[in-house]
């Protein structure tokens, strides 16, 4: 049960964070907001290590953490491009579901046998984001990032042919798909190589996997 509650903790994390990243990549680069958040983590995994301690990393905790930090690294450079370039609404949803998706499917390579149940949720999980992704455009246009076209202010402003329903939203799908489908697997390569790091070195995998991280960017 603890395992949940922390999972669901992190979930919403993960959730804030994307939401702010999206925010971000609307006014600044890819490559500003990656650096700052991974400048952010960083300093807070490092307080966070000096306050509860752990013994001395290991060579195999060190090497899984940096191998776990690229791959955060280069799932969150893909998710904020897709932000930038793609629907917020499929890119973001889409990684998490991907992330989760891969992630069994890793551990099944590994010799992990979850549930049936769990199976089960992760088969209807990915189709399910889809068929909501695809629904955004219901209400309007949607500009990457997951904003709302405005309409066109004064007489000035010039005439574009009307694209229909959520057409703008059906040309951003694809990227978002795609955008996010990377990102997902880049996640997955990070729950992965922290799980392969194990738990005895504490949060150093995560620290080493940061820094490396932070020195790529």
């Amino acid at each position: 049960m603890v395992a949940v509650l922390l999972a669901l903790i992190s979930a919403v994390s993960y959730g804030c964070s994307d939401f702010a990243a999206g925010l971000a990549t609307r006014r600044a680069s890819v490559l500003r907001v990656t650096l700052i958040s991974e400048a952010a983590s960083v300093a807070v995994v490092g307080l966070a290590l000096a306050v509860i301690g752990a013994n001395p990393p290991d060579l195999r905790a060190v090497v899984w953490g940096c191998v776990a930090g690229l791959g955060g690294m280069c799932g969150a450079l893909a998710l904020y491009v897709g932000f930038r370039h793609a629907a917020f609404s499929v890119a973001g949803p889409l990684s998490a579901v991907g992330a989760a998706g891969f992630s069994v499917l890793a551990g099944l390579l590994l010799g992990e046998r979850p549930t049936v149940l769990a199976l089960t949720g992760i088969v209807l999980a990915l189709p399910a984001i889809v068929a909501v992704s695809a629904g955004v455009g219901a209400g309007g246009s949607e500009h990457p990032g997951g904003g709302v076209s405005p309409a066109p202010a004064g007489p000035a402003a010039p005439a574009a042919p009307p694209e229909g329903p959520g057409g703008r939203v059906r040309r951003l799908f694809p990227a978002g798909v795609s955008y996010g489908l990377v990102a997902g697997a880049c996640f997955a390569l990070l729950f992965v190589g922290l799980n392969q790091a194990g738990s005895s070195s504490g949060l150093w995998p995560v620290f080493c996997g940061q820094a490396a991280a932070l020195v790529a960017v």
